[in-house]
Formats: structure tokens, sequence, C-alpha cells
């Protein structure tokens, strides 16, 4: 959530953050801010808009209306007090010499503004983050590392904090803890930022900072310290994907451009994963030993992660013989989890900075789990604290609504899946191959789907009016729906809901009536003929139903239900991987019909870094 950027350097700073800032807005806001030390006015000028960044930057002249060379730059999602110009970040001391931008929930900010407000000091906004800037002023006597180290001592909660101040206009400070936070190297110039795509059109040398970590950043270099307040050294990390990956590239949106790139995502996560007939995982730090010795698999886990995981259910399950569980990361610390040094927790996220899922993972690890991670961002918090990483390759996703990470996830749990089941003989060496050849092959069939993304976009415009859909389906079609229900809900606002059909008549069914959406699902084959039956009992009740079903069994479907997608036969595993595709495009294009914001969908964010 939210987005921040800060530079140091000899350049004009306003139009950098700016810049920063634009690049950042896929990660949701409501409001953004920045905030320049004026050599001219020889102190901090701060400059805040309620809205879209183009509200911002319209007022400043594109940054050319502000003097000054250091700077810090803010994205907000109104957590603390309801978006407006003042509750923007930067927040600014009651001195006016402090400025804060933060991401996170300072979560004892109640009372330490208590604490302030004693002691005289007055706030004007109703933010956590304002408490930040205040006690820095508070404890600030000359050394603004040695008061920023008090208040680290005295706030708790998750941030990633950039620190401006007025008598320090030489230097930066960047603050991090369970909130993500990178640094950039250029010449003669430095960076902070919450995400590397803020900075990468000025330098591809990066530092990720680890939580407790503190960072001072002049124009001359970065210092680094641990929580201690002792200095370090950073491995600096080269980013080596092109600018142009976090571009449209002639796309109307972000979300369409990433659909299209599944199949190319999918050929990098796939192809060098199989080698002469077998899975190959690079690196992989689980020994066979450990396989056979593992008693239970917990998947965790959220939003569309977690339906990665209820189809990672079913085909572990059939693949391994093992006991799979799929726990939402959110609930996963309270419900107690039975879990032990032979439970394999895999971690499943496309930032690695979700701050549910790293709870999650740090309580597994506590308990004496193992822990996988399938993640996208190289470097990211969960991949650097998990025992074993894979990552999906997808390349940047800029969209909030995940397309081609959710696909590329998948693909890394089938292989997995593949490579357990290998290691304990649970897999007969005719399904082994036929699920191999089929995975290559996924990425043409992608594009044969694809191809006839016209047909989809007329569909979407015969259901695009309706307030209410229901998704339905079996075994991984049930769990495709979640999926597909939550890309349909998150972009165009229709209410939606996925059940697994067999509920229907335990009450759901009570709520179809003449005229309701029900979108079923129908592509895994050993229960097409069920399927079937669900079609027909909806239809009964008035229903308009609209059908996903793979190319063998089109026609048959076609004969009951009102329309349908179709998607090319492949092995019953894989079906999901297939059928997620139509589904992205048609929520794409019933959002795209009712003109609602694609890729930055109202109170949604891509990274969810507060809990």
């Amino acid at each position: 959530m939210c987005g921040i950027v800060g530079y140091i350097g000899k350049e004009q700073v306003a139009p950098i953050l700016l810049d920063g800032l634009a690049r950042l807005e896929y990660r949701g806001y409501d409001s953004a801010g920045v905030a320049v030390y004026s050599q001219k006015k020889q102190a901090l000028c701060v400059h805040k808009a309620k809205g879209r960044l183009q509200v911002l930057s319209d007022m400043l002249r594109g940054g050319a209306a502000v003097d000054g060379t250091v700077g810090i730059g803010h994205t907000r999602w109104a957590t603390h007090g309801a978006p407006s110009d003042v509750n923007s970040h930067p927040q600014v001391s009651q001195s006016g010499r402090i400025a804060v931008v933060h991401n996170g929930i300072i979560e004892n900010y109640a009372e330490l503004k208590s604490f302030l407000m004693s002691k005289g000091v007055e706030f004007t906004s109703q933010t956590d983050t304002e408490v930040v800037a205040q006690l820095i002023d508070y404890f600030y006597q000359g050394d603004l590392l040695e008061a920023v180290g008090r208040v680290l001592h005295r706030i708790q909660g998750a941030y990633a904090l950039g620190i401006l101040c007025a008598d320090a206009p030489d230097q930066l400070i960047a603050v991090r803890k369970d909130s993500p936070l990178i640094l950039g190297y250029g010449e003669g110039c430095n960076f902070l930022a919450s995400d590397v795509t803020a900075i990468i059109k000025y330098t591809r040398d990066v530092v990720y900072m680890e939580d407790g970590e503190l960072a001072v950043l002049t124009r001359e270099g970065i210092q680094c310290y641990n929580h201690l307040m002792q200095p370090i050294e950073k491995e600096i990390s080269h980013v080596d994907w092109e600018i142009d990956a976090a571009e449209k590239g002639g796309y109307e949106h972000f979300m369409f451009k990433e659909i299209m790139e599944q199949p190319e995502a999918m050929r990098r996560c796939i192809f060098p994963r199989i080698r002469d007939g077998e899975v190959y995982l690079e690196d992989f730090g689980l020994d066979e030993s450990y396989i056979r010795s593992m008693s239970k698999i917990y998947i965790v886990a959220c939003g569309s992660s977690y339906h990665v995981g209820m189809v990672g259910k079913y085909n572990l399950e059939r693949l391994t013989r093992k006991n799979v569980e799929v726990s939402l990361a959110s609930e996963f610390r309270y419900m107690d989890p039975i879990v032990d040094d032979h439970t394999l927790v895999i971690v499943i996220s496309q930032s690695g900075e979700t701050l549910d899922t790293m709870a999650a993972l740090r309580e597994a690890k506590r308990l004496g789990a193992r822990i996988l991670s399938i993640v996208n961002v190289v470097g990211s918090s969960i991949a650097r604290e998990s025992d074993v990483v894979l990552y999906t390759w997808a390349g940047p996703e800029i969209a909030v609504a995940t397309t081609k990470a959710y696909s590329t996830q998948m693909a890394v749990l089938d292989l997995l899946g593949l490579w357990f089941a290998r290691v304990l003989g649970t897999v007969e060496e005719k399904e082994y191959r036929s699920v191999l050849e089929e995975m290559l092959l996924l990425p043409g069939k992608m594009e044969t789907i694809l191809a006839n993304k016209d047909n989809i976009q007329y569909l979407a415009s015969q259901y695009f009016n309706h307030d209410s859909v229901f998704f339905i389906g079996r075994n991984v079609d049930y769990a495709l729906g979640l999926e597909g229900s939550l890309k349909l809900k998150e972009i165009s606002y229709i209410h939606s809901e996925a059940y697994a059909s067999g509920e229907l008549k335990h009450g759901t069914i009570s709520l179809i009536e003449d005229g309701t959406l029900v979108v079923a699902l129908g592509t895994y084959s050993k229960l097409f003929e069920k399927a079937m039956s669900n079609v027909v009992e909806v239809k009964s009740r008035g229903a308009d139903v609209l059908a996903l079903a793979t190319e063998s069994h089109a026609e048959e479907m076609g004969k009951t239900a009102d329309a349908v997608m179709t998607i090319p036969d492949t092995h019953d595993l894989l079906l999901p991987s297939l059928g997620v595709v139509p589904l992205q495009l048609f929520a794409y294009y019933v959002a795209l019909m009712r003109g609602c914001d694609i890729d930055k969908p109202r109170n949604l964010a891509k990274s969810v870094t507060v809990e």
C-alpha cells in the first residue's frame, strides 16, 4: 500500500519525486504530497493534495514551481484519518523543521499523541504519522540520527519512514520495520523508495533494507545501521529488467498488458524448470529425506495467492497423497495451527512483502516448520526469511488485480507437486510424463485463448449490466471460480461470490432468480456431468448461465447454457492455468464497459503492508 520516494542529489528534486510517485500509482492511494528543502527559503516547502497525483503535479507545474535538490514524496491510502489535504503525507512537526512520509501503522500512536499533547504539542491531522514527526522534533537537539533512534525505541507497529529535517538538509533518513523500503545508488545522488519501479529510471543498483535497519543518505553515499545503531555493510543488488516492463507499451491498461504477457511469463517460469523430461528446481534446499518425512503441508497466502493455494490443495494431495491444508495468512496466527518440524509451510506472495503473510511465516518458523516461499520479487522480505525460495519470474506486475503473477504461482506449485510426487513415488510414470508435456504446451494454448479475446469481449457486452454474479464449480473448477469471482468484483465493483456447486442446495440457490448471472465452470472432465446438472438446476430458477468448458465439452455445454467460453483441452491438473485466462478477460472487459478505473480500483492496494 502507499508509495514512498526520496531523492538527494544535484538535480531539481520535485520533478523526480513526481515521476517516481507516478510509477507507484498502481499501489493504490487517495492523496499525494511532497516535502522539499528550499535553498532560497532556507525551509521545508510542503505541498499536498487530495485525489489523483495529477492534481498535485498540476499545482506544482510538474515540479518546476518548487526549488530544491533534496526531498521526499508520498502517495497515501487512508488508514488514520479520512482522505484530505491535511491528512496527506508528508506530515510535518509543529515547528515545521521535520517532515515524515510513512507506510504502515503506528499501533501505539494514541498513547504517544497524548504524551506530546501534555507537553503542549498541537496536532493538525488525524494521522498516526504526524506523531512520528512530532516525536522526532520533541527529541531533536541538533543530532537528527540520535533523535530518530530515540523515537524508534518508543513507536510500535509496522513502518517504512522517509525523514527530512530543515536543520540537516544535506541528508535523508530511511527506516524500515515490516514494510518494504529500498535504497538506490546513483552518481552524485541517492534514492529511497518503497518499490524499485519508482527509481528504475535513475538507477539499477539497489539495497533491500531489513527489519530494524536505518540508513542515512547523502549526495556522496549511504550509510546503513542495524537496530543497535551500529554501522553495517549491505550487499548491492543490480536490477536486470528493463524500464519498459513497468510501462504500458501501447496498451490502454496495465492489467490488459499483463494478461497478454502471460504466455511469455509462463515460458520464463516453466521452460527452465523442465530439463530432459524431469522437473528441475534451482538451488532447491529440501532434501529427499525431509520430503519423505513430511507429515503435513500448509499453504499460507492472501487474496489471489490464497486461491492459487486452493488449486494447489487439490493438485498436491492428488500427486503426493500428503495432507494439505490451505490457510488465509491473516487467520494463521490466530488459529493455533498444529505445526512442527515435520510440517512444510508453503508461503505464496506476489510482492513478497504482504504483512499478514510475513507474520504467518514468522509464526510457522517459531513453531519449527520449514518455509518454502513462492514469490515474484527477488530480494523481498518473505524471500529473504524463507528456507527455500522459488521465484515465479513473472516480471513486474503493475495493475492492482494480479494476472500473470497468479498464473506463474500456479505453475510453480504444479512443478513442486510433481517434484514431490517423484521423490515420494506417488505418481505413475505415464501421468508424470503427460503433465510435463502439457505444461510445456500451456503458453501456446494460452495464446490460442488470447487470440479469441474478441469473443469474450462480446460476451462481456451482454452481461456487464448485472449487479450480482455467482460462480459455481467443483474440485479445481471451484478453486478457479474463487479467482474468477475476485477478479470481477475487485475491478468492476459487481457483487460476486463463488460457491462449490454442491452447496447450492444448502442455501445459496434461494438467491437465484430471473436474470441472475451464473458463471458455471465445467472444465473438470471427471465431474462434467455433475456440472451440467448444476447448470440445469440454476436455469430452472431463471438464471442466465455463462459457462466455461473445454473444447471437447463445449458443444454439449452449449445445449443448456446461454453462452460458453472455451479453453483447449489439457491435463486435468492444469485446467485452472488455462481456465483463468478467459475469466480475467471477462472481468477486464466488464469493468471497461462499466467505466471503472481498472488499474487502480477503489480502496485497493497492490501490496498490503498493514494488518
